[in-house]
């Protein structure tokens, strides 16, 4: 029997700065390739309505030269307004390999087919926000039996099983640490909530926000966890190249620091660690990787604040600025060598649904401090140190006891190692195999 195909949007994918769902996106492609599904990959882009196939094809992978032209970008999005109440129709976009694409590996997903809806993610969440509508997307040659929409989107494929990941529900419990449009969301999940063929998300904590929080029968939500991996490539190269970029890229000592990284966002408890740190006398400096996302001004005050300057001896701006090490970005190769290199891994959120950066860490076998709140306890189990996101003095004292412990740290960069493998691609690849069987 022909293997079934799936669907899979590509909005995040498209995205120039990854994401974590871009992430999650990706790793679901490559999985579903490994079970002999076939993949079609839904792209949103604002593609000019040509019929050379190879002016599409150049199009689709440099989008902006199309978007940048804002009259022809409206233009695309009245039309697409006006069709209404009609659906949109997904093309396939031609992949002949004219476009030099070994830029873009690393972003792209594994995929049979790769489709376009003009503007239909910019399209869609207009049109819901004002009718709560769902909008059907019809796709064009041979159909999908499921579509797994990777975030919440308003969007369906009529004739197929569709199944949306709601990773967490973050903006219900904190909505005050995000920049989601609060309400819409919550009209958004609840409309999945009534309408979706089967909800998946990635942990035990997330799959009780949605039962509880949205009223889900709890046999209609499936938790297949997340898999963590890392190119062999990066996860073993000799650690003597990795001295060597860390001392001659940033000008670090190889277990000589502590890192943390992602967005700077409230959500993330930037803030607080920096206190935290700087309170501890920890000569070591903490690097910050990531870039400035919202109110990221408060989380990085300490830094900055010239009144809270004024407060402390001469001398402390330099002081201060030589021991935090802020960068806005790393490529994945050398973020990768960052991980492997610092003494801990930081990771003190408010709330995680997962918590993926926790994993990749305990994976390269750097200890973890993280969050006792959210998913990430029965994430790392007794792999990493849970602290209170809340109390600046755990998170200190958690800092000083690894500080002072070399065994303390060998023992937990084993034990996370360990803790790591539980989430495997295997276990992620059968877990996604039960659900699709159910479906």
């Amino acid at each position: 029997m022909a293997p079934k195909r799936i669907l899979v949007d590509g909005y995040n994918l498209s995205l120039e700065k990854g994401t974590g769902i871009a992430t999650y996106a990706r790793n679901l492609t490559y999985a579903l390739k490994e079970l002999d599904y076939d993949v079609d990959v839904l792209y949103g882009h604002a593609l000019p309505p040509v019929a050379l196939p190879q002016a599409r094809e150049m199009t689709f992978f440099d989008p902006a030269s199309f978007e940048e032209n804002r009259w022809l970008r409206r233009l695309g999005q009245a039309r697409a307004v006006f069709s209404l109440p009609g659906a949109r129709t997904a093309r396939p976009v031609p992949y002949t390999g004219m476009v030099v694409d070994a830029g873009f590996k690393a972003r792209m997903p594994r995929f049979d087919r790769l489709l376009n809806a003009d503007n239909l993610y910019t399209i869609a969440n207009m049109v819901n926000a004002y009718t709560g509508r769902m909008w059907p997307v019809r796709v064009e040659g041979e159909q999908p039996a499921v579509a797994h929409w990777t975030f919440p989107t308003p969007i369906r494929i009529p004739g197929a099983k569709n199944i949306y990941t709601i990773h967490d529900l973050i903006p219900m419990r904190l909505p005050y640490t995000t920049l989601d449009k609060n309400q819409r969301f919550v009209r958004m999940v609840t409309r999945i909530a009534q309408s979706a063929d089967h909800i998946v998300t990635v942990s035990e904590t997330s799959k009780r926000d949605i039962v509880n929080l949205l009223g889900v029968p709890e046999e209609r939500v499936t938790n297949t966890w997340q898999a963590v991996d890392l190119p062999a490539r990066f996860l073993n190269k000799p650690m003597d190249a990795v001295t060597s970029e860390l001392k001659g890229i940033f000008g670090l000592d190889t277990k000589r620091y502590y890192l943390f990284f992602g967005a700077i966002e409230p959500k993330k408890n930037l803030g607080r660690l920096i206190e935290a740190y700087l309170g501890s006398g920890i000569e070591d400096p903490l690097v910050v990787i990531g870039a400035e996302a919202w109110k990221a001004e408060q989380e990085l005050r300490l830094l900055f604040d010239d009144h809270i300057r004024t407060l402390v001896q001469d001398g402390a701006e330099t002081r201060v600025k030589r021991k935090v090490m802020r960068f806005g970005y790393a490529p994945f190769p050398l973020l990768v060598s960052l991980i492997r290199g610092a003494k801990a891994v930081v990771a003190p959120s408010l709330y995680e649904g997962f918590g993926l950066p926790a994993l990749e860490a305990m994976l390269c076998g750097t200890p973890v401090i993280t969050t006792s709140h959210g998913a990430s306890p029965e994430i790392v189990g007794d792999a990493a140190m849970l602290v209170d996101p809340y109390r600046v003095d755990e998170i200190r004292d958690a800092m000083l006891a690894l500080e002072a412990s070399a065994e303390k740290r060998a023992d937990y960069a084993e034990r996370g190692r360990k803790r790591a493998q539980e989430f495997s691609e295997e276990r992620y690849r059968k877990n996604l195999a039960e659900m699709y069987a159910r479906l």
